[in-house]
Order: structure tokens, then C-alpha cells, then sequence
């Protein structure tokens, strides 16, 4: 664990500007992270108060030195249980909610859990550090081809999903997949040659399939969006920046549901993305969409 933080928010002043803080708000920061969007909350008024979640106590740790002075309460715990969370600390509204749905730098650097695939680690992926919950490692060691591929294809949008699938289950005839490395290189061999010599390594899709297959990302940010508008106060702000298109079109979704029956109005009619000065500073921006809701 690194006591110091070095990710950097993307759409860090839109996210939170896009909140209307004022005296006494009660805000949700569903993945504290980095602790950046907390931060600027108890910068722009120091008397909102913050409910930080994050299932990864190491984060909470290095927060809470970034946060020193804050009026924040730590959760540790998924951001799906926000109502059952709050409601045990006599919350039933609150004036907005902030989800960042990408992964700390944090967390790709120093969780040693093979979330990544940029350093040789076991393959865990889980967000959690309580060690529960089905892991990578039991997914492509035990889980069968077809279901793989179906998994690659539709968490990863990979269209090689099928020949991977068949490279992963016959590598662990031999032996069994232990580590990121191992997985990328399996992956790296089972695609067509040319996606060999692209920018982005063959192996990411794969990995983004079975690391939302570990956490359950899609089902979680669909209960957190139905829970969280729930508790959302007449003009009460949702904003979300998703990373992947599954993602976005959820949120999207979502939105433009509670829009057409007359519960919310979106404030982003098409989503914001990072302009030239935080794309160069950032290349993790590249692909964020922030995407703002108000409750009616």
C-alpha cells in the first residue's frame, strides 16, 4: 500500500460544478478513489457534507490525510448498498451523487490484484480487499469455453471472443492460469496478427470483460442508479463519468428514461469530454463521458 495518491480526477471541475453545492449539502461521492472529487466539494463549502464510498480500505486510508479537515463519513462498502448504507445513518435524501466508474491510478498501481495487466500479479481483480467473491483466476481456469466467450464478447466487444476463449481453456489443460501475464500472452497469440501492431493491446478487452464479469459492474451500476435516484431530493443532481461504451449506455439509458416520464431532465444533453489541456496531461481522459441528471 503507497500512503500517497497519484490519480488524477478527469472531468474534475464539470463533475462537481455540475452539483449546484451549496450550504449544508449532503453529497454522495460513490467511488472516493483518489479522494479528488471529495476534495473539491469541501473546497467550494466546507460545510456540505460528504459520504465517500469505496470498497478498497486502502483507498479510504490515503484519502483520509487528503481529506484532513473535511466533513466526510468513510463507507467501506459497494456503492450498490447506497440506500441500505445511508438509511442505517438516518439518511433517506440527499442533493447529489458523484460516480466515477473508472479505477484509480491507485488501485491499477498498487492493489496487486491484477486488475491490470501492465505488472505480473495474481489474477484476482476483485475491487474488494476482503478477499470474497469469485476471482479471475476461477473464471478462466474453471469456467467453460462457451461461457468465455460469451463473457469476452459481451463485456470486452472483443470479435476474436471465440478463438480466445479456445486459447484460454486450452492453455489450462496444460497449466493452470495464475497471473496477468500469463493471460495476456495467451490472449496476444489467439488474436489475428494484425491487431498484433495496433495501439491497444489485444489483451485489454479481455481483461475489461473479465474484470466487470468478477465485480459484477453492470448489474451493480444499475442498482446504484435506480437506488441512488431514489434518494435523489427534488433538484437533486446525479453525475456519473463512465469509461466504456456498456457503461455509458446504461447511464444514457437511464437517464433518458427518468427524462421521457417526466421524473428528471438531463443537464448534458450529449455527454462531456475532456478537452486538449486535460487530454495531455492524462491519457486515462481519453475515453471518460460525463453524463449529468436533476431529479424533478
Amino acid at each position: 500500500m503507497t500512503d500517497q495518491t497519484i490519480h488524477k480526477t478527469v472531468l474534475l471541475k464539470e463533475t462537481i460544478g455540475g452539483l449546484d453545492i451549496h450550504d449544508g449539502s449532503v453529497i454522495v461521492d460513490g467511488t472516493l478513489g483518489g479522494g479528488g472529487h471529495t476534495k473539491l466539494i469541501c473546497q467550494i463549502n466546507p460545510t456540505a457534507k460528504v459520504y465517500a464510498f469505496d470498497l478498497d480500505g486502502d483507498a479510504i486510508t490515503r484519502s483520509k490525510d487528503i481529506l484532513n479537515g473535511c466533513n466526510v463519513e468513510y463507507i467501506q462498502s459497494n456503492f450498490r448498498n447506497i440506500k441500505e448504507e445511508l438509511s442505517e445513518r438516518g439518511v433517506e435524501e440527499v442533493d447529489g451523487i458523484v460516480l466515477d466508474l473508472g479505477f484509480s491510478s491507485d488501485q491499477l498501481e498498487s492493489a496487486g490484484r491484477g486488475i491490470s495487466f501492465q505488472k505480473d500479479e495474481p489474477l484476482i481483480m476483485t475491487l474488494s480487499d476482503k478477499g470474497d467473491g469469485v476471482t479471475a483466476r476461477e473464471i478462466v481456469n474453471e469456467w467453460g469455453e462457451e461461457t468465455l466467450a460469451d463473457i469476452i464478447y459481451g463485456f470486452g466487444e472483443d470479435r476474436a471472443a471465440r478463438k480466445i476463449a479456445k486459447a484460454i481453456v486450452d492453455s489450462r489443460l496444460e497449466a493452470p492460469i495464475e497471473t496477468t501475464f500469463q493471460l495476456k500472452e495467451i490472449v496476444y497469440q489467439a488474436v489475428p496478427f494484425f491487431r498484433r501492431k495496433g495501439k491497444i493491446h489485444p489483451a485489454t478487452q479481455t481483461f475489461q470483460a473479465i474484470r466487470i464479469a468478477v465485480n459484477e459492474e453492470l448489474e451493480v451500476l444499475r442498482d446504484v442508479l435506480k437506488d441512488g435516484f431514489e434518494i435523489l431530493k427534488p433538484g437533486g443532481k446525479m453525475s456519473v463519468i463512465s469509461f466504456h461504451s456498456l457503461e455509458d449506455r446504461i447511464v444514457k439509458k437511464f437517464f433518458r428514461e427518468k427524462e421521457d416520464v417526466g421524473l428528471a431532465k438531463r443537464v448534458t444533453k450529449k455527454p462531456i469530454i475532456s478537452g486538449e489541456e486535460e487530454l495531455k496531461e492524462n491519457r486515462r481522459a481519453r475515453s471518460a463521458k460525463l453524463r449529468i441528471l436533476e431529479k424533478l
